[in-house]
């Protein structure tokens, strides 16, 4: 299924094969939280911006329009017109994030609804139950996002609930994909790896996964507190003891910079509401760095967001334009600059593949942060 192409240091450029196409990695997913991606982006936009995957999230589709529902309109894929490969997340980050609203025990979390207040129960069955409703093409196991500076013996117990819970996971996906009926019976399973910033905790954790042969493994609850640096040195030293031909996904993270060096560590899946959620707000990714487009520099400026760039907006918009439209508060705008950094940031991706292919990743990448950072 995952097909390592070539290697640089620890970089790797490789292909997972799915039932709904091949992916090329390193990835960057799309996120598109409740089957669209914020900003008025369609399934066109997403083809002509190089999407590979789109992402999509277990807890809100579940909570609207209702797993059931996409099931009987047969799945994500039909549900918004996307043929290419979805991940869809376990719920178990935005379970988390509620963290007035629930309860958690052996069995699962007791949670209400952030939308109607209802009560609701979920734990790695009615997780794997959700996913295969919707179908997608890879589903996350479920487990506690723990906070980075939580307390070492919370996380321990944790973390050891997380590996029972994937344990469960596993046991119903496969009976999920040998029942009749059911919409993708080749739906991959990827665990995720906890332990907050304790490196032993992680590696421990990952060594356990490891053993049962999953379809790939994530680094879950980096991005949530921690500075850079730890990041890095957990990314570093986890890595190495999972599986070493499956992918490798850290989840939720992030930035150009975040993304290269994750890279250089090994990774090979990635997803972030950064340039979704900075576009909505006009602030845009270039190679020479972030610029904002509400700032008062930019209003007879014609150039295209960045020279060059052969994204929808670039191709035809002046950046006065663009910014006219946001402080009008336009969705044009919103749209436009959303188009624009998704674009960015798989074009950035298309380039980490192509650098990986020749062998000269590291001089790409101290390139492109320079230029960044400029």
């Amino acid at each position: 299924m995952y097909h390592l192409l070539k290697q640089e240091g620890r970089a790797r450029r490789g292909e997972l094969t799915t039932v709904h196409g091949v992916i090329q990695t390193p990835v960057f997913m799309n996120v598109g939280t409740v089957a669209a991606i914020k900003g008025a982006v369609s399934t066109e936009d997403l083809e002509q911006i190089k999407t590979q995957v789109q992402l999509s999230n277990t807890y809100h589709l579940h909570v609207r329009p209702g797993d059931e529902i996409v099931r009987k309109l047969g799945g994500l894929h039909k549900f918004m017109s996307w043929d290419k490969p979805i991940l869809t997340d376990s719920g178990g980050f935005q379970v988390f994030s509620l963290a007035g609203l629930r309860q958690i025990k052996e069995e699962g979390v007791y949670f209400h609804s952030h939308i109607d207040g209802r009560k609701i129960f979920m734990g790695p069955e009615e997780s794997m139950q959700i996913q295969s409703n919707l179908a997608s093409t890879i589903a996350m196991a479920f487990d506690e996002c723990i906070p980075s500076r939580a307390d070492r013996s919370y996380v321990q117990a944790s973390v050891a609930r997380t590996y029972r819970w994937l344990v469960r996971c596993r046991k119903e996906i496969e009976r999920l994909n040998s029942l009749e009926g059911t919409i993708n019976p080749g739906q991959l399973l990827f665990g995720i790896n906890q332990g907050a910033v304790f490196e032993d905790i992680r590696i421990e954790h990952a060594r356990q996964i490891a053993e049962l042969e999953l379809d790939g493994y994530a680094l879950g609850g980096l991005a949530v507190g921690e500075s850079h640096e730890e990041m890095y040195h957990i990314i570093e030293e986890t890595v190495p003891h999972l599986p070493g031909d499956k992918p490798v996904y850290l989840m939720g993270v992030g930035t150009p910079a975040n993304i290269l060096e994750a890279v250089e560590r090994g990774v090979d899946f990635f997803d972030c509401v950064y340039p979704s959620r900075n576009g909505r707000h006009g602030h845009l990714y270039t190679n020479h760095g972030k610029i904002n487009l509400f700032n008062a520099q930019y209003e007879l400026d014609v150039r295209p967001i960045e020279e060059g760039c052969k994204c929808p907006a670039c191709r035809r918009y002046s950046r006065a334009y663009i910014r006219h439209l946001l402080k009008a508060k336009e969705m044009l705008g919103m749209r436009l600059c959303v188009l624009h950094n998704l674009y960015f940031y798989n074009t950035m991706m298309e380039e980490i593949r192509n650098a990986l292919d020749e062998g000269s990743f590291s001089t790409y990448k101290k390139r492109k942060l320079s230029g960044m950072e400029g």
